[in-house]
């Protein structure tokens, strides 16, 4: 019997493009969770739940309501049960200036996510699965075209990774730093180069092969 991963996040999850590409997405073997298939092997399924733009809980004035990472999620773990484990990355939205969050304020948001996949009860047997909260990496010091949207965002992001750690410790759920292992592109600061994405898929799949 195989299992199943959900990966649910944002553009960096859907897979915008920092290079040419058609339709400005990577490539399914490119993106992280592509990566994260490949590596994880046949016994796996993994589950692709990407969507530019997406926040931990907030509806977007400007891009849609649809934003709301809390919105869908419910529905999404729901059609896609049973699941093993629930990789979530997000955030990086939540840094913009419009909804003028704290670090603090964003892992709150990231907790609820976390607590409407513990209490949801799509894992085996209508248990809990495992969760892995994986903070984003940070933000350039130079957003080029987006540096209004991303005001004072940078301090903020270098500080998600403590506070999502602390997040997943009080939650009792696991925890990974993307900015370990990646950076951001020079291209936009915000979203990936191709190395990005397979160095996280291959740092998230020995995460999930740990247990």
């Amino acid at each position: 019997m195989s299992k199943t991963v959900l990966c649910y996040g944002d553009s960096n999850t859907w897979g915008a493009a920092t290079v040419p590409r058609p339709d400005d997405r990577y490539a399914p073997d490119e993106r992280w969770p592509g990566v994260l298939r490949a590596a994880l092997g046949s016994g796996w399924l993994v589950i692709e739940e990407g969507l530019n733009g997406r926040t931990t809980v907030n509806d977007d004035p400007v891009e849609g309501a649809e934003k709301n990472g809390s919105t869908y999620l419910g529905t999404c773990l729901q059609s896609h049960k049973p699941l093993d484990v629930v990789v979530i990355m997000l955030g990086t939205n939540d840094l913009k200036a419009r909804f003028n969050k704290s670090p603090w304020e964003i892992a709150q948001g990231m907790g609820v996510l976390v607590d409407m996949v513990k209490t949801a009860g799509i894992g085996r047997g209508g248990g809990v699965p495992r969760i892995l909260v994986v903070s984003p990496a940070p933000t350039l010091d130079e957003i080029p075209n987006h540096a209004e949207m991303f005001e004072g965002a940078q301090p903020k992001s270098k500080l998600l990774a403590g506070a999502y750690k602390t997040l997943a410790e009080e939650r009792g759920v696991e925890f990974f730093d993307a900015g370990s292992v990646i950076r951001s592109s020079t291209f936009d600061g915000f979203h990936l180069d191709p190395d990005a994405h397979a160095a996280l898929g291959k740092a998230v799949a020995a995460e999930v092969e740990k247990a």
